[in-house]
């Protein structure tokens, strides 16, 4: 976990003076960062949105040369930081795994354009090397520095985290807008139109910024060219994922740590997870099934869609069905663990956790870009003129990826709000001792207020192990437990399924037209291209809060 988990110490009164004015010029240079990252954020949005269209009179080129002077900066940047010796872990296998995609998808760019090199700028081979170079030294600078707290050069190290950060922003809008202009190029050649886009770097666009006649006339550079495109998901990834975790130093800039270890957390971290462990085995199992289906459902969408036998509403109805069992499913089990803590009796934690309230800004944030995929289809499918089987199973699609969501962040975020196991009630004392007292009914010992939840046999008589066991059963809470630890691991093998299906390419959301015809292709590529990775990105944070809500339950 982040030291941002860890809150700032009391202040004593005689400190009260100096703590004030510190906490002031913390602000201002929070305030300062926050302007150099808005102001380089606009300049690169203009430059990108304006290089999109060939009315106005920004090349591609001059966008790679923007974007390859603040990777060199950022890089500079982080290569003068001082580099801790801590690691943080709980999200390093998500970027390291988006980091690889990336490093690979810049060698395809790059053998890409160096297949007609003499009619490209160099700037367009510069780019995809200037990005390898900048993942690799980010990558390696969040695995050592993700627990810094630095304490020198506050200002300076705010507005290089700032920067770093925007820089990330930048490369994600940018590839958001190619990998939409691409999709929409394609999309009207197939059907005989003009495209008035130009990032995409078709074959006979290619030398359109310095007017030369590129063509991709050999197999390996069209691998190359549908390979880069079929990478552009996880670069946007990793760009949402470094942005999250810079976001995060940037808080952590001049923290003071607590020498207590109240607050650090969640809750308590085990050195080892065993994920089966006190389970009932009915949420695992079921979870199981459901990733094993979904990985065979996903297998054959992509075949039948992407074949020439024109199966591709065989595929739809059997993807919709797929998820809408899921989904529905989730939405269930999501309820049935709010149920549960009606009766838990796990004092709820309401002192102040960064690293919980950032866990939960980051859900309901991520959660949104689903949402907005999700209304636009219900209005396209609830307005439009088609009445068929397609149109119902997305309208159940949708309105049940919003139930899911909504039930599974009031679960998660309860469950990072209770105490680990064993927590005392909210506003009980702690319980005597009642050594002495010999009970033969278990349950009565529940409404003696002063008895410990889990006590001792006692008595004068001597008991064999299976009269003890008869006698002292498991706590009342026990089964609670086991339940909300089927719930969590259903979930998270949820979860990962639906997480796998966009992130590997399934794009329902264009093989079904209901919308395409509604909102025209342009706008429904770029609704679906900025929402869908916040969509994917939510799946991952979901994953690892529910593996957080297992240790705790």
């Amino acid at each position: 976990m982040s030291e941002e988990s860890a809150p700032g110490p009391k202040e004593s009164p005689p400190a009260a003076p100096r703590a004030g004015s510190r906490e002031v010029w913390k602000k201002g240079g929070r305030l300062l960062s926050v302007l150099l990252a808005v102001n380089v954020l606009l300049l690169a949005c203009t430059l990108i949105s304006g290089g999109a269209f060939n009315k106005v009179a920004v090349y591609d080129t001059d966008v790679f040369a923007l974007l390859t002077t603040m990777m060199l900066l950022a890089s500079l940047w982080i290569l003068f930081y001082r580099l801790s010796d801590e690691l943080w872990s709980a999200r390093q296998g998500g970027l390291v795994l988006f980091g690889i995609c990336t490093l690979v998808m810049d060698v395809f760019k790059t053998g890409y354009y160096s297949s007609f090199f003499e009619c490209q700028s160099a700037i367009k081979i510069l780019h995809p090397l200037t990005q390898a170079v900048f993942v690799i030294v980010q990558t390696y600078f969040l695995w050592v520095s993700a627990k810094d707290c630095v304490h020198v050069h506050l200002d300076l190290t705010r507005c290089g985290l700032m920067f770093t950060l925007t820089t990330n922003l930048a490369i994600w809008m940018a590839a958001v807008v190619d990998e939409s202009v691409h999709q929409t190029h394609s999309y009207d050649s197939s059907h005989s139109n003009t495209s008035h886009l130009r990032l995409a770097p078709d074959s006979e666009r290619a030398g359109s910024s310095v007017g030369g006649d590129c063509s991709c006339n050999t197999a390996i550079c069209q691998i190359f060219q549908q390979g880069y495109f079929y990478l552009y998901p996880f670069n946007i990834e990793y760009s949402l994922f470094a942005s999250t975790m810079l976001y995060v130093m940037w808080k952590n800039v001049g923290r003071l740590l607590a020498s207590s270890t109240h607050g650090h957390g969640h809750g308590h971290t085990p050195s080892r997870v065993s994920l089966f462990r006190e389970t009932l085995f009915a949420g695992p199992i079921l979870g199981l099934m459901l990733l094993v289906v979904g990985l065979a459902v996903f297998i054959i969408y992509e075949v039948q869609v992407r074949g020439e036998g024109g199966r591709t509403q065989q595929a739809l109805v059997i993807y919709y069905g797929f998820n809408i069992t899921c989904l529905g499913l989730m939405t269930l089990v999501s309820l049935s663990g709010s149920v549960i803590y009606r009766f838990d009796r796990r004092a709820m934690d309401h002192h102040k956790n960064p690293t919980r309230t950032l866990d939960v800004a980051l859900l309901m944030g991520a959660a949104l870009g689903q949402y907005a995929i999700s209304y636009y289809s219900i209005v396209a499918v609830v307005v439009g003129t088609p009445r068929d089987l397609l149109g119902a199973l997305n309208l159940a699609h949708a309105l049940l990826m919003i139930a899911q969501h909504t039930f599974q962040n009031v679960f998660i975020i309860e469950s990072l709000h209770r105490g680990p196991p064993g927590a005392e009630p909210h506003g009980t004392t702690p319980k005597e001792s009642c050594h002495g007292l010999t009970f033969a009914n278990q349950d009565a010992l529940h409404t003696l207020p002063a008895c410990p939840p889990t006590p001792r046999l006692v008595g004068s008589n001597p008991v064999g192990p299976q009269e003890a066991v008869a006698i002292i059963s498991a706590p009342r809470g026990h089964w609670r437990r086991r339940c909300l630890k089927d719930i969590s691991l259903f979930l998270l093998l949820c979860n990962v399924i639906l997480w796998i299906m966009p992130a590997f390419g399934a794009r329902p959301h264009f093989s079904n037209t209901v919308e395409v015809d509604f909102y025209g292709y342009s706008l429904w590529a770029a609704i679906v291209n900025i929402c869908l990775p916040f969509g994917i990105f939510y799946r991952m944070h979901a994953v690892s809060s529910l593996l957080e809500v297992y240790v705790l339950s």
